[in-house]
């Protein structure tokens, strides 16, 4: 996947981002600026794009049986 490459998240994500990046412009930032911190919030908050197969986290109190 190149990189910057928004395939691998979901609708809801990219509205978000969108929504953000609308945020951010209107506060005076430029649009290459606003559309990089509109991402990288999303990515904070939701830890990324849609992870698949093994790549996937344990939901918080799930533990591995030892």
């Amino acid at each position: 996947m190149p990189r910057g490459d928004k395939d691998k998240y979901t609708d809801k994500q990219k509205r978000q981002a969108e929504h953000i990046e609308e945020s951010y412009e209107k506060s005076g930032l430029s649009e290459d600026e606003a559309e990089q911190r509109a991402w990288a919030t999303v990515n904070k908050q939701d830890g990324g794009g849609k992870q698949s197969g093994s790549g996937r986290k344990k939901a918080n109190g799930d533990k591995a049986d030892n």
